[in-house]
């Protein structure tokens, strides 16, 4: 991409984040071109271009990438930016000659960098290297005036601190408390985007932390806030936010998907407001806090313009995270209730969420005998049971055949389904319908005791798969 621009007569430097990321040795999630060409320039330079903003973006699309991140490059010409009256935006832009001009109205100095292969020169005017080394996130110059051109990067730079386990630098972080209430002119998708970034971070919990302490969090999920001091029972070592902060953590060292990540988080939002104290149990109960929490997730979640389905399945393993409690007393059909309840390709997340609920308690096991028995339980309720529906073929094909409805058909299908499971291979509509001929040719008698000794070696393959399930889980 640099090198097409240059070829054409242009400078070319990839910039920020990119930058950034290759000097602290970790790969870039996306790449940043910067140039002194105009976007008409740019257009006119590369073949497969699109333009659609106010601020000079020209994004470039190279088909013939095979690294992803390659696919579309968005190249920028240098520019200078006006005032921003809403917080969001700048009033106007104005492109430059000087890459100079583009690093200064970058937002923390770890991000104005700019490197030219073709040059082998590196700009760094803000010391950003060297905060690099000592940690820091600093604003680029004046912290109140980058934090009040666009309020976002309040959110950013907690994000940033989680992803690169870096420190706000002290005046950033009070330019950062002053201009928070900001945060309220900008838009919930761009702020739901961040949030999301800082769930898939390999530090939620210390960027949530902070967002409360800079009071942040309101801005995205107060309801998170109301389980601060909110005491729980004696399975518990932490209150309730803490608790859900841990959660999260879990799935984030896991590194587990944002849907768990947001289900974790929010599984227990509903606690504050259904604790009750009980004198008979002396201990606080929440009864029913699941179903108030998926209600409040739910609309957490549409608030911050979450994506109908994130909404649907967080709420959904929100709603259903405590479905099991004592699993003697648990049936199969209640299992076969939740998966249908959650859906076959979430229920594992269900039982992971249960894992992150289990560590954010404090304890330090993760898979309990409980926990496994509940897995060995989904498994063998998502199985499907040997039965003669199997076959490929059914009591229609064999009244075809020419045999009148009765007991014959069970007969028969039982002793086809024997054959199969002795031999997978037989499960052929021809050979079925052959074998099934033959069989159809014996007298009642020889016929029914086929049938009904294959009843009994399909009961006894079908508590071998179940064993095989308990065996796998260590319960059997």
């Amino acid at each position: 991409m640099t090198e097409g621009l240059q070829k054409a007569g242009f400078e070319a430097w990839i910039v920020g984040g990119c930058v950034r990321d290759l000097l602290l040795g970790r790969t870039p999630k996306d790449w940043d071109v910067t140039t002194n060409a105009t976007p008409e320039q740019i257009q006119a330079t590369f073949e497969h271009t699109y333009y659609t903003n106010e601020f000079g973006t020209v994004g470039v699309v190279n088909d013939d990438a095979t690294d992803e991140r390659l696919k579309v490059v968005e190249v920028t010409p240098y520019r200078l930016e006006g005032k921003y009256s809403d917080a969001r935006r700048p009033d106007s832009v104005v492109f430059s000659q000087k890459i100079e001009d583009d690093l200064k109205r970058r937002d923390f100095t770890i991000n104005a960098l700019a490197y030219s292969a073709n040059k082998g020169q590196l700009l760094d005017p803000y010391d950003g290297i060297k905060d690099m080394g000592g940690r820091w996130i600093r604003a680029v110059g004046e912290p109140k005036e980058r934090f009040d051109e666009d309020a976002l990067r309040i959110m950013r730079a907690v994000r940033l601190s989680a992803e690169l386990d870096f420190s706000l630098e002290p005046k950033t972080e009070a330019a950062l408390v002053e201009s928070a209430p900001q945060l309220e002119k900008i838009s919930k998708e761009r702020i739901r985007d961040e949030f999301a970034r800082i769930l898939e971070s390999a530090q939620p919990m210390k960027a949530l932390i902070l967002s409360h302490k800079l009071d942040i969090l309101r801005y995205i999920a107060p309801e998170l806030e109301q389980g601060i001091g909110v005491e729980q029972n004696q399975a518990h070592s932490f209150d309730v936010f803490e608790h859900n902060l841990r959660a999260a953590q879990h799935a984030a060292d896991k590194e587990w998907g944002l849907l768990i990540r947001l289900a974790a988080l929010l599984h227990d939002v509903g606690k504050p407001k259904s604790r009750r104290w009980s004198d008979e149990k002396r201990d606080w109960t929440f009864h029913g806090h699941e179903v108030v929490g998926a209600r409040m997730t739910k609309k957490i979640l549409e608030g911050l313009k979450f994506p109908r389905e994130t909404v649907d399945k967080a709420t959904s393993l929100v709603r259903w995270h405590m479905f099991f409690s004592d699993p003697e007393k648990v049936t199969l059909s209640a299992v076969r209730r939740i998966v249908a309840n959650v859906g076959k390709e979430h229920i594992w997340d269900l039982i992971n969420l249960r894992i992150c609920d289990r560590i954010g308690t404090g304890r330090p096991k993760e898979q309990p005998f409980r926990l496994r028995k509940y897995q060995a339980m989904i498994e063998q309720a998502m199985r499907d049971p040997i039965s003669v529906g199997m076959l490929q073929i059914d009591g229609r094909r064999i009244i075809e055949l020419g045999q009148k409805p009765g007991p014959r058909i069970g007969w028969t299908l039982h002793a086809l389904l024997e054959e199969v499971l002795e031999d997978p291979a037989k499960n052929t509509a021809d050979y079925l319908e052959h074998r099934a001929g033959e069989l159809l040719q014996l007298p009642d008698k020889e016929l029914r005791k086929l049938g009904e000794e294959a009843k009994e070696t399909k009961e006894a393959a079908e508590e071998a798969e179940i064993h095989k399930i308990q065996k796998r889980y260590f319960v059997d």
